[in-house]
């Protein structure tokens, strides 16, 4: 509408002084209409158009596998297009700044894991605040690790692995998504608690780096159950130990990293969903239900619990609160390791 059409709708009718009052009304009221006409409710046509849905790291990791089964979910919800863009690169700070610098109205959304909670708690200097440039939509998963070794190297139990480590002179060397990552994290956590020459090899995603595991490139890494069971039951890769504080139930004689002789260790991942601050308030209530939904789709709870991955589904604000005392727990880790990424 333009200025001329809104000045004539705000002249007063006639030149009857005692009419002002009721037709400058009138025409706000007509005004107040045509505008609402010309402005869709966002929520109600969302999404109108395909949604782009970042994965800040590389194809083929796990949380690269759990976003593509989730955007397959919503866009059978929605009737609308989901895809699925990978921006690998600066352990997932590629992504995230891409995320942060696109406007706010759910159309470009980003897939978020531990690894970022950590990075936010090793490195000052990122094109983002992961508490202030986003707002939180939900946590998708939880899931430990799985420490997996090369089935050239002679260690079936971490013991083992961490003896094998020092008889050689260089040690042997683990993968992971990139320098701060969840993986590197475990990795060095691992290092000091086992006293152990455990060489790090950074890579953009945690799919090159099991990638090249898997041909013998290094010798471990620490994998998601969901990438790592397919390689596991083909004697691919043999498993040693699981990261976090309770065993799997798909692996049940498999021993944490604690009860395999190292008291303390404990390391897990997680992934959730971010987009752009400042979305207004309808569209985070209907993406975030939207998620909840398929979150909770009784084949796709089956099928991550296959994997030992639990779905979460949490609202945005227990999604902020998980996302701030995880950053002050890698602090502590941070510190505990040594490892600075400024």
């Amino acid at each position: 509408m333009d200025e001329a059409t809104v000045k004539k709708l705000e002249r007063p009718a006639g030149n009857c002084t005692s009419d002002r009052r009721p037709g400058r009304l009138a025409a706000g009221v007509m005004l107040a209409g045509l505008l609402a006409a010309a402005s869709p409710a966002p929520a109600q046509s969302y999404p109108s158009r395909p949604v782009r849905f970042i994965v800040p790291i590389a194809p083929g990791g796990g949380g690269d596998l759990t976003t593509r089964a989730v955007a397959q979910k919503l866009q059978a919800l929605w009737g609308q297009n989901v895809v699925v863009d990978n921006r690998a690169g600066g352990t997932g700070t590629i992504g995230l700044e891409t995320t942060a610098n696109s406007r706010p109205d759910g159309y470009t959304i980003s897939l978020c894991t531990a690894s970022h909670a950590a990075r936010q708690a090793m490195q000052t200097k990122l094109p983002y605040d992961l508490l202030r440039s986003f707002t939180h939509v939900t946590q998708v998963t939880a899931q430990s690790y799985v420490l997996v070794v090369n089935p050239s190297v002679p260690a079936r139990t971490v013991a083992e692995l961490l003896a094998r480590a020092n008889e050689t002179s260089q040690g042997l060397t683990y993968g992971s998504a990139g320098q701060g990552s969840m993986q590197h994290l475990s990795g060095a956590l691992l290092s000091m608690i086992g006293k152990a020459k455990l060489l790090h090899v950074p890579y953009k995603g945690g799919g090159p780096a099991l990638a090249d595991l898997l041909a013998g490139q290094i010798d471990m890494i620490f994998a998601t159950p969901l990438e790592s069971a397919p390689h596991i039951r083909s004697g691919r890769l043999r498993a040693l130990a699981v990261s976090g504080a309770r065993r799997l139930k798909s692996m049940p004689k498999l021993p944490t990293v604690a009860e395999a002789g190292m008291p303390g260790y404990e390391v897990s991942q997680w992934y959730g969903v971010l987009a752009p601050a400042r979305l207004p308030a309808p569209l985070l209530a209907k993406l975030s239900s939207s998620l909840i939904e398929v979150l909770r789709a009784p084949d796709l709870v089956e099928r991550f619990a296959r994997d030992d991955v639990e779905l979460v589904g949490s609202t945005p604000d227990e999604f902020h609160a998980h996302v701030t005392a995880e950053i002050k727990r890698f602090e502590r880790i941070a510190k505990a390791t040594g490892i600075k990424l400024d």
